[in-house]
């Protein structure tokens, strides 16, 4: 067994996207071999409907594959081809884009007028990159959660975990999406495919993840399962964490725990043509795609 190594650790950067949605950009629109088969990932959490109600209103997906987790509020989506529906808390939704849709997503908060939730794009090989369009909605309720011994607990979104298999099937990247919550001051081990490239991003308390080069959460100086711990003051809320190659994925959690998504997937190596919402693997793909769009035909019939 090897322990992953941290190869980064960076914050959020805040980003502006759709009619002006204000969020944080963890990654995205940068070297795409870094965590392929992933291209991007956002954070839209807002306690104030300014920040988020005017949405992300029509727009076209092609090459790629959408990731909507929503942790509070709703989400109102429609797309081109008919479909809609609304993500509430807990609720996930995989749109394969395909051969190209065009949809939109309209946050909505809770009572307490707070939204918040997660995007992250997937890229899919060049033999998939004109399937057809699909949908999977999953509701919290169907999720599989599973509560360790000493109070971790693992929402299995995508893959298989602990004996426990995620709703979302027949993905492109072979993912594992994993909501993660570790009690105070515990050590906790996770495995990962070591052919996975994997990632952590901390949303709630803070933690130490094995062989950082600096913290990623707010730690006390002392013994946490034999192991010595010193580190320094340092939020982990809205944290990346990019691991090497191994086979496990160590944490440490602070005094007030910590909640991450562990996220890892097959990469795919090919070459990756990006504009926007529209990832082929050429640029002459990429040119007939916005070619289409203009002219109307970007939207291909059922077969």
């Amino acid at each position: 067994m090897s322990i992953r190594p941290t190869l980064e650790s960076r914050k959020a950067q805040p980003a502006v996207e759709g009619a002006g949605v204000r969020l944080r950009r963890a990654f995205g629109f940068q070297d795409p071999s870094e965590l392929d088969p992933f291209l991007l990932f956002d954070d839209f959490r807002g306690d104030k409907p300014d920040d988020y109600i005017r949405g992300f209103p029509w727009h076209p997906h092609r090459g790629i594959e959408t990731i909507t987790y929503v942790l509070a509020g709703t989400v109102d989506h429609g797309d081109s081809l008919g479909n809609q529906g609304q993500l509430g808390a807990g609720d996930v939704q995989w749109m394969t884009a395909g051969s190209g849709i065009l949809h939109q997503e309209m946050p909505k908060g809770n009572i307490a007028g707070q939204m918040h939730g997660f995007q992250l794009w997937a890229n899919l090989p060049a033999s998939l990159k004109m399937t057809a369009p699909r949908y999977q909605d999953v509701k919290g309720k169907d999720i599989p959660q599973i509560i360790d011994d000493d109070g971790t607990s693992v929402k299995v979104i995508v893959g298989s975990f602990w004996g426990k298999r995620g709703p979302v099937d027949g993905i492109a990247a072979d993912p594992q999406y994993l909501d993660i919550s570790v009690p105070p001051n515990t050590r906790k081990v996770f495995k990962v495919d070591t052919y996975r490239r994997a990632f952590a991003y901390v949303f709630k308390g803070a933690g130490r993840f094995s062989d950082a080069s600096a913290p990623t959460g707010v730690l006390l100086e002392k013994e946490v399962m034999g192991q010595e711990v010193n580190i320094r003051d340092m939020s982990g809320n809205r944290t990346l964490v990019r691991f090497g190659s191994g086979d496990e994925v160590v944490v440490t959690s602070g005094d007030e725990g910590i909640r991450f998504l562990l996220i890892s997937g097959a990469p795919i190596e090919e070459p990756v043509a990006w504009a926007g919402p529209i990832v082929m693997n050429t640029q002459a793909e990429l040119q007939k795609a916005f070619a289409e769009l203009r002219n109307g035909t970007f939207i291909r019939p059922a077969h």
